[in-house]
């Protein structure tokens, strides 16, 4: 593919706001919210997220269309187009990865809005593919499946996170281009049995090609040794003293080369969610040392990485709020809780009693590793806040012209920030 002009070190920072129920994607600059471009009837893979590619670039699949949109956020104003390239893949979409070049990318699939599996689907992607074969697709296992590509060797490995069995199995992506026609199975070439059938969560470190799968028994390790996988002691989610509980999410932390989760806790009925514990759970993955903090009671999933900072939100009956934990590169350093920040009510909240995640609003919450800003959005109100981490201070709140029902789906970015670094859907 060709390669995209670095966006300037002055260029501002831009959010991506993806109102997924509505259709439609925002180009915004920061902090002013001015738009500079915008997608209608585009429907984004919520649950498979924005992927940071190199050069400034960045995917996501519109779940409607069945396309991997390859979007230029520095483009519009530059004389480059938005949308550099929309390529077929299968969907639902579930979860999307690249390898660390960015240019071999996966894209598994989901039950959608289905309450069965029913696709097996993976979609195999070479955007700089020399013959024109930019994705094939082969089916595998139903499910839903997590997905990395671990770079190193004559071929990049496509592991996928099974449950039900739980195991890791890896294709080698050059196979996977390779198959024929009409959606053939692909047989792994290597394995591995995980312990639980309950896997859900993902990361990558291209530095030690490394994968690590989030599940009850704690973050199941592998690396890649050849063109297989090699299993490693899975990581306890037991720390500080702080035991019970597990991690639904995972992500990987560029700047300090740390693993981040929240460790839920509580009972297992959703209408009792304000009662849930959470945990943010870290893991530094030089030292190897781990550690956990409370971050109260209520619903907390999702979280982002700024420069100094790493940012959850928490849904309570009692008030939403921002939690900023302070979070310095220094060996031996541990998080803290810097800032609890109010967050706007939203009408349309979780109530105790029922699930906090069907038929009601949520919020997403987005950042840069190579900046201060942390974007939050206010589900059903159209609404995004804009904080200064460092300051632990509201700058503006961004108004958009759809509700963002659902919380829609944020992507913050500033140039030059190795967000890529993280080659992992989020």
């Amino acid at each position: 593919m060709p390669q995209s002009p670095h966006p300037s070190p002055h260029a501002p920072p831009r959010l991506l706001v993806s109102d997924h129920v509505a259709g439609r994607i925002s180009l915004l600059d920061l902090p002013d919210g001015t738009e500079r471009a915008e997608l209608r009837h585009r429907h984004l893979a919520e649950h498979a997220g924005f992927l940071a590619l190199p050069d400034g670039l960045t995917a996501c699949v519109d779940d409607r269309a069945g396309e991997l949109l390859v979007l230029d956020p520095y483009g519009p104003g530059a004389g480059h187009p938005f949308v550099r390239r929309r390529i077929p893949v299968a969907v639902p979409a579930e979860h999307l990865a690249a390898d660390p070049r960015g240019r071999h990318l996966a894209v598994t699939t989901g039950l959608g809005r289905n309450e069965e599996a029913w696709t097996g689907l993976l979609t195999a992607v070479d955007l700089d593919a020399p013959d024109g074969a930019v994705a094939v697709r082969v089916r595998g296992r139903t499910g839903e499946p997590g997905v990395t590509v671990l770079g190193g060797g004559p071929s990049p490995l496509v592991v996928l996170r099974h449950r039900e069995p739980g195991e890791l199995l890896a294709h080698r992506h050059r196979d996977l281009m390779r198959s024929a026609p009409a959606c053939p199975p692909a047989a792994p070439v290597g394995r591995i049995a995980l312990p639980d059938d309950d896997g859900h969560g993902d990361a990558h470190d291209p530095l030690t090609r490394r994968v690590f799968a989030a599940a009850g028994s704690g973050v199941h390790r592998a690396r890649r040794e050849g063109d297989g996988l090699v299993g490693e002691t899975p990581l306890p989610w037991s720390a500080d003293g702080r035991s019970g509980g597990r991690g639904h999410y995972l992500r990987l932390d560029p700047v300090r080369r740390m693993l981040w989760s929240c460790v839920r806790g509580g009972p297992g009925d959703p209408g009792q969610w304000p009662t849930w514990s959470n945990d943010a759970w870290w893991h530094q993955l030089d030292t190897g040392v781990t550690g956990r903090l409370d971050l109260g009671p209520g619903l907390v999933f999702r979280l982002a990485v700024t420069a100094r900072h790493i940012a959850y939100t928490r849904v309570h009956p009692d008030g939403d709020e921002l939690v900023l934990l302070t979070a310095p590169p220094v060996a031996g350093s541990r998080p803290e809780i810097a800032a609890r920040l109010p967050l706007p009510a939203m009408s349309g909240a979780p109530r105790p009693g029922g699930t906090p995640w069907d038929g009601v609003q949520r919020r997403a919450v987005a950042a840069s590793p190579g900046g201060g800003l942390v974007a939050v959005s206010r589900g059903g109100h159209g609404e995004v806040h804009v904080f200064d981490a460092d300051r632990a201070d509201l700058l503006t709140t961004l108004t958009v012209p759809t509700p963002l029902d659902d919380g829609g789906h944020l992507a913050l970015l500033t140039p030059g920030d190795g967000a890529e670094a993280d080659p992992v859907g989020r």
